[in-house]
């Protein structure tokens, strides 16, 4: 997953505009980022689908006050909490938003259309009911940069023991993508996230970066099936450690908001 989940942009942007930081068109336009439209269905209240503003403006209005990540994948329930059929239909689509302060949670249907290279994509966020639990497997800020820390050691160490170093117009595309997006580290989380919640999901993207190029890069023709197996075993808990951190990036906001409550 190296761009931007949709659900972090819409916790994120999400976030800001129920803190009042930012317009609601703003929020809607920073959340719909390269995709052609967002739409909410199943909003209480709503027969039919609704846009993001009207959709977020309900949403506060039914006593949320702040938005939830999850990225949950086989085996990883991350950031869900129930009831199982909100978490089937997250982890079908690998990502999902929990709503604090109201028990809902919002999970994406994407379709796409069009030729290759002029792909776009609509989603729709289907609103469902959430049990209000914490969220699974979620670390800390400052756990997540430790745990970052050492999976990037080891993601280095598989690269370089893979001879998969960046090398090569696919891995230097990679990088190069990489890199864009590090300059722009401003955009990389909503206004009143923590520097140092956008210095975790940075380095949680690179994290993932180096995970995606060791897949990418290894499979070669003189690779066997069962290398193959033992690096995608390797490589298994760094990605998890990188999509934890993603987590306690986007959720930093409504985490502190939550302690602060107690």
């Amino acid at each position: 997953m190296l761009s931007e989940p949709r659900s972090g942009r819409l916790a994120a942007w999400g976030n800001a505009l129920l803190a009042g930081l930012v317009s609601p068109d703003d929020a809607a336009l920073a959340i719909v980022g390269e995709d052609t439209v967002h739409r909410v269905e199943g909003l209480p209240g709503e027969s039919a689908q609704v846009g993001l503003t009207l959709a977020l403006g309900r949403l506060r209005a039914l006593g949320v006050t702040g938005l939830r990540v999850a990225l949950p994948a086989p085996g990883h329930p991350l950031g869900l909490s129930g009831p199982p059929e909100f978490n089937a239909r997250a982890l079908e689509a690998e990502e999902a938003v929990v709503c604090f302060g109201a028990a809902f949670g919002l999970v994406p249907r994407v379709h796409e259309a069009g030729p290759a290279g002029d792909v776009h994509a609509e989603v729709v966020w289907q609103v469902l009911p959430v049990r209000e639990a914490p969220p699974a497997d979620v670390p800390s800020l400052g756990e997540a940069e430790r745990e970052l820390a050492e999976a990037l050691r080891d993601a280095t160490e598989l690269l370089s023991k893979l001879d998969v170093a960046g090398s090569g117009p696919v891995a230097e595309a990679a990088i190069d993508a990489y890199r864009a997006r590090a300059e722009r580290g401003r955009e990389v989380l909503a206004p009143g996230y923590p520097p140092r919640a956008v210095r975790v999901l940075e380095l949680a993207q690179r994290v993932e970066l180096l995970v995606s190029l060791a897949h990418d890069r290894g499979h070669g023709g003189a690779v066997s099936s069962s290398e193959m197996a033992a690096r995608a075993q390797a490589l298994r808990p760094v990605e998890r450690t990188a999509r934890r951190a993603q987590v306690a990036a986007y959720n930093s906001l409504v985490e502190e908001r939550e302690r602060g409550a107690r």
